[in-house]
């Protein structure tokens, strides 16, 4: 026949003294390990991770080491001189290409119409330099072009 307790429970006949005390041993323990289990699984999270970073790292300093080895081959020098310098080899013809959207047509924006040499650009060979001068300051301030020259100080 099965014990009752005070309230009225059916107690089971296997729990004894050691069964409880084993089982409080065995709940003290999961709570004991659950913490390090916990840091183990996320510590080797961070080791998987930084083993990923090592590898990218690596992979960079193969690429860097690479690019290093290009400088000492003669002919890579020279052309990044050229590039990145502009350097011309003796013989050389430099050309500068230039770009088609920043170049400015010879069109004046306000009537239209091509705009020409002017009185500024010309000027004889014989003409001296002053005379130039003082024929353009002339023009920019729309003075008429007086051909005496520059006015005595």
């Amino acid at each position: 026949m099965r014990r009752r307790s005070r309230y009225g429970f059916l107690l089971p006949e296997v729990v004894t003294v050691r069964t409880l005390v084993l089982s409080v041993v065995l709940l003290l323990s999961l709570v004991l390990l659950l913490p390090t289990v916990r840091a183990y699984v996320a510590q080797q999270g961070e080791l998987n991770g930084m083993r990923d970073e090592l590898a990218q790292a690596e992979e960079e300093h193969d690429e860097l080491e690479s690019q290093l080895g290009r400088w000492d081959d003669t002919r890579f020098v020279e052309q990044e001189a050229r590039d990145r310098l502009n350097f011309v080899m003796p013989g050389d013809r430099p050309w500068r290409v230039l770009d088609p959207e920043s170049v400015v047509d010879d069109i004046d924006p306000v009537t239209g119409e091509a705009v020409g040499d002017g009185p500024v650009r010309g000027f004889d060979e014989g003409t001296p330099w002053y005379d130039a001068i003082w024929t353009s300051v002339q023009v920019a301030g729309d003075q008429p072009v007086d051909d005496s020259g520059p006015a005595a100080p």
